[in-house]
């Protein structure tokens, strides 16, 4: 081409276009880096740490330990997670939801964490690799009882023997689902299967008390098992060493969550299924079977602001039943309630309830301080087994809360003594304890077909003896009841068995002055607690069945049962 000029000499054309977007690539780099070492001048002053995350590798647990969509919010992502470490990266990070993020994620994880700046460079960078993290699908493995198929059973199981005709006409898969579905309508609280020589038992808990259900062929043994392993998420090709593993049924009208152990026996695997219904509803203390004097005494200390309730007993005597009794009663709007359970059997509007994990060593010790982190007016924890949980109970008892747990053992008086050989210091217990609820769960007669029986001499000499050492107003009120007992007979309404149902047995003592005093000398015995509690007039737990035996609610032969 040539010169516009008219002198015709050629003109070298230059690719400005290129030398355009290379020299604008150069000052983007230039200034990207300004940038950078503007927000790590910022991180200096500041007081934080700062890193570029352009060339960090990142790991999947990370990233999906804040959700993408809160990451975009508040332009922080983490960068970095171990068991014990956790590292945040924020553009703002002075932002308070950015520390309360912090915070949520160190709970979540029991984790030590660290906030650092980070430019919007490195943020959009992290942003980029949300886009790569696989998608992770929970697997399901609940249970799903048809409609129709509990309709079957509901109108095919009416005792023992109906299920285990039902059993005979199901295939393996169907089993679980019948099984469950049979112990759901007879009420039962624990599914049993265990092998023996010749067959598979099936064994309800019904009250309390172990029923055989149904027996199975040998031949079903292995398959059902294997169903059951499979469903918990329990090594099938493990025999001979103990297991714990869990599934769910979704029922129209709520879930069931199952509890599953099993353990190597002479002739297999023994399975014990527990079966925690999660709309059951909370009863109040009147309905468990609190009433009287007892009542009105744990009604006062409930009302205090401050201090320890414990509920003492065996396994499976009610304590937790008891203490969401007393929580239905102080569940308001105006103040903070905190569960640590192990396993969460209620769901409760308005309580936050956590859930021990000891496989990330979140234990009732550890779970208590984070609790009490949250500012809790009424703190619930599931069991005080150790010094550690003990002392920290005790300091939080000592500041401001209601305390409310359990401890095992075998009546109120033991408490004090046990508390005392965990290495609790007596100075620290004596103001710290409100009251102790002894108790055990016995069986209600069934109201179709309970029957007036005559008592043995034997058996009237040692219920008289028990009576002679009520307190004043509990003997005046005996006085006056006829001395009539009732027996369990047996019909279709109970299954045959004579009792439908449970009630509680309690003994309640308050920590008097004298308690108090003998709690500080550090030497107490159980014959001395209850010698001074008795003397300000508690009843004991076997004349609290006792008098209900003699109401007609439950049987002289129930009481001795459960209590000496």
């Amino acid at each position: 081409m040539s010169d516009p000029s008219g002198t015709g000499k050629p003109v070298l054309h230059i690719a400005t276009t290129e030398v355009s977007e290379a020299f604008s690539k150069k000052m983007e780099d230039v200034s990207l880096k300004e940038k950078e070492r503007e927000v790590k001048q910022y991180a200096k002053h500041s007081g934080f740490s700062y890193i570029d995350l352009e060339h960090f590798p990142i790991g999947h647990e990370a990233l999906r330990q804040v959700p993408e969509k809160q990451a975009k919010e508040l332009q922080a992502i983490c960068f970095f997670v171990t068991q014990e470490e956790v590292r945040i990266g924020a553009v703002n990070p002075e932002d308070p939801a950015v520390k309360e993020l912090l915070y949520q994620v160190e709970e979540r994880m029991h984790a030590h964490g660290e906030i650092y700046a980070i430019s919007l460079q490195s943020f959009d960078h992290v942003i980029e690799l949300y886009k790569r993290l696989p998608i992770v699908t929970a697997i399901k493995k609940d249970i799903s009882i048809a409609p129709e198929d509990l309709l079957q059973v509901q109108a095919s199981v009416t005792d023992f023997s109906s299920f285990a005709t039902l059993l005979k006409k199901k295939t393996t898969t169907d089993l679980v689902t019948f099984i469950m579905g049979a112990g759901l309508k007879l009420g039962a609280s624990d599914v049993h299967i265990e092998a023996e020589d010749s067959g598979v038992m099936v064994r309800f808990r019904l009250d309390g008390i172990l029923h055989d259900a149904a027996e199975l062929p040998k031949t079903s043994y292995k398959q059902l098992i294997s169903r059951l392993k499979l469903l918990s998420s329990l090594k099938i090709n493990v025999t001979n060493t103990p297991q714990d593993g869990r599934f769910g049924i979704r029922l129209e009208e709520g879930a069931v969550d199952i509890r599953v152990s099993t353990i190597p026996t002479v002739y297999g695997e023994s399975v014990v299924m527990r079966l925690l219904v999660q709309n059951k509803s909370i009863q109040s203390l009147g309905d468990l079977g609190l009433r009287g004097r007892a009542l009105k005494k744990l009604q006062q200390e409930i009302d205090r602001p401050n201090g320890m309730i414990i509920t003492t007993g065996p396994t499976g005597s009610g304590k937790t039943t008891t203490l969401y009794a007393i929580m239905k009663l102080l569940n308001n709007s105006d103040v903070k309630i905190i569960t640590l359970e192990d396993p969460v059997e209620y769901k409760m509007d308005g309580v936050n309830q956590s859930q021990i994990d000891r496989s990330r060593e979140y234990t009732f010790a550890s779970g208590l301080r984070s609790m009490l982190r949250q500012d809790p007016d009424i703190a619930m924890v599931g069991e005080i087994r150790d010094l550690e949980t003990a002392e920290i109970a005790i300091q939080a008892a000592l500041t401001g809360h209601l305390m409310l747990s359990t401890i095992h053992t075998n009546d109120a008086f033991g408490a004090i003594p046990r508390f005392l050989s965990m290495g609790v210091q007596p100075f620290l217990l004596a103001p710290a304890l409100n009251c102790v609820i002894g108790q055990r769960l016995v069986r209600r007669l069934c109201p179709a077909c309970k029957k007036e029986i005559t008592l043995d001499a034997e058996t009237q000499e040692s219920i008289q003896k028990i009576f002679d050492v009520l307190p004043e107003q509990e003997k005046k009120e005996v006085a006056e009841i006829p001395k009539v007992y009732y027996g369990a007979e047996g019909c279709v309404e109970c299954n045959g068995i004579g009792y439908k149902g449970r009630l509680g047995i309690y003994e309640i003592f308050v920590i008097s002055e004298e308690i108090e005093q003998s709690i500080l000398t550090g030497k107490v015995a159980e014959y001395d607690i209850k010698h001074i509690a008795v003397e300000h007039g508690t009843v004991t737990m076997v004349q609290d069945g006792l008098l209900k035996a003699l109401e007609g609610m439950t049987s002289v032969e129930e009481v001795f049962r459960v209590i000496e």
